[in-house]
C-alpha cells in the first residue's frame, strides 16, 4: 500500500504541475516576456519550418502540450498506482517509461526552467522511486 501511495504521490505532483502549467499558458502573465516589444516581435515572426505560424503561437501551443504530457502522465501513473498496481508493479516496461520520464522531466528543468519545476519534479522521481523500492522490498 504505501508503494501505491508514493508513486501516486509522484503522479499527482505532475498532475498538479500540469494543470497549474495549463492555466499559467493561458491566464495571466506569468508566461509573459517581461518586454512587451518581445511578444510582438514574436507574433511577427514565421517559424522557419511553415509561415502559417509564428514564434508567439508556436510558444502558447508548446507550452500548452508540455502541460498535456504533465497531465496525461499524472492521470496515467496515479490511475494505474491506485487502482492497477499489480500491473504497475509487476511491468518493466511501465516502471522504466515512467522513470525515464521523470528523469528527463528533472534533466529538462535543470537546464531550461527555475527552481520550483527542478524541485517539484525531484520529489516527484524520489517518491517515485522510493515507491518502486519498497514494492520490491
Amino acid at each position: 500500500m504505501l508503494a501505491q501511495i508514493l508513486v501516486a504521490v509522484s503522479a499527482g505532483i505532475l498532475l498538479a504541475l500540469g494543470i497549474g502549467h495549463l492555466f499559467l499558458t493561458f491566464v495571466g502573465p506569468k508566461l509573459m516576456p517581461r518586454d512587451r516589444s518581445l511578444r510582438a516581435a514574436m507574433t511577427g515572426v514565421p517559424l522557419v519550418i511553415s509561415r502559417q505560424t509564428d514564434m508567439w503561437r508556436a510558444w502558447i501551443g508548446f507550452n500548452a502540450t508540455h502541460s498535456i504530457a504533465l497531465i496525461l502522465f499524472g492521470l496515467v501513473y496515479g490511475h494505474l498506482a491506485i487502482t492497477r498496481a499489480g500491473l504497475l508493479f509487476d511491468d518493466p516496461v511501465l516502471l522504466v517509461v515512467g522513470f525515464a520520464t521523470l528523469a528527463g522531466l528533472l534533466v529538462l528543468a535543470r537546464l531550461y526552467f527555475f527552481a520550483g519545476p527542478v524541485l517539484g519534479v525531484s520529489i516527484a522521481l524520489g517518491c517515485y522511486l522510493a515507491g518502486i523500492a519498497v514494492n520490491w522490498s
